[in-house]
């Protein structure tokens, strides 16, 4: 592991070799490389191994219910613009049961990044299809194979109206790090979905897999087009990685709301009558 000042110093419980383990160093290598304070970075949660992942981090950690942390991560950065806000999760608590979080989410356009850690499985619960399980794959709940179409995130996103949404690699650290800061510093909400091997459950989408199925794209391409990104995001053989689509041009949630559109920083939670109120609940 790579040593930062983000760095947890207990026990982590992933298997070994897991693609968990990869995707946090990039996020690490990706706050530090941004010079970010911990104190003013938070990472929000729902449950889940890759939902595990702020408590190895040496920074603010919300750990919520199945599939909430989109609407904390949007709430959190509404009354604190100040703050780097963060929401992990994997494919089944991101885009199952918070699919709905996530299509809303993507609607308001909050200035948050979501890291998405995509092992095509549910993995705490010992191996179930999950919304992106290919069809087919036996599970230890779809002894004979599952019928369902795959959800495609990336396409879902487009057509929501996401204004910044990649695809990378837990294999290849270095440039899954490099996404994650662009996806940081981007302004609005930032998708980013991380394909990772589950060692223990999916014997399909292995560390192998990931290097014959997917290819990075140019990064010097232009990323702006949207239809173009659109048929970039259905193309699986090999799977494109890199930015797919980003748009600068759109405001974000937080901008869009009186009194932060008239110019006034001062966060939320610090206002009043809200400051006042927060006071009484706590009397």
């Amino acid at each position: 592991m790579i040593k930062t000042a983000f760095d947890y110093t207990g026990e982590i419980s992933w298997c070994p070799g897991c693609g968990d383990y990869k995707i946090l160093d990039s996020l690490k290598m990706a706050l530090s490389e941004l010079g970010l304070d911990p104190a003013e970075v938070v990472v929000a949660s729902g449950i889940g191994q890759a939902a595990k992942m702020p408590h190895y981090l040496k920074c603010h950690c919300v750990n919520g219910l199945h599939g909430r942390s989109l609407p904390l991560a949007a709430g959190i950065k509404a009354s604190n613009r100040s703050l780097t806000v963060i929401a992990v999760g994997g494919d089944g608590d991101m885009y199952g049961e918070g699919g709905n979080h996530f299509m809303h989410a993507i609607r308001r356009n909050p200035d948050i990044t979501n890291i998405v850690c995509n092992n095509m499985i549910y993995g705490l619960t010992k191996g179930q299809g999950s919304p992106t399980t290919s069809i087919g794959m036996k599970t230890s709940t779809q002894p004979f194979g599952v019928t369902s179409k795959p959800l495609n995130p990336l396409l879902l996103a487009l057509s929501c109206g996401a204004t910044f949404v990649a695809r990378a690699s837990a294999a290849d650290a270095e440039k899954t790090k490099d996404i994650i800061v662009k996806a940081i510093k981007h302004k609005g909400y930032a998708l980013v979905d991380i394909f990772q091997p589950c060692v223990s459950f999916n014997k399909v989408n292995t560390w192998q897999w990931l290097s014959k199925s997917t290819k990075w794209l140019d990064e010097e391409r232009d990323a702006s087009d949207k239809l173009e990104a659109m048929r970039l995001s259905m193309e699986t053989d090999p799977y494109p990685l890199g930015i797919i689509y980003r748009s600068d041009t759109e405001k974000t949630f937080e901008e869009n709301q009186a009194p932060y559109e008239a110019g006034d920083d001062t966060p939320l939670y610090a206002r009043t009558p809200a400051l006042e109120n927060i006071r009484k609940l706590l009397a």
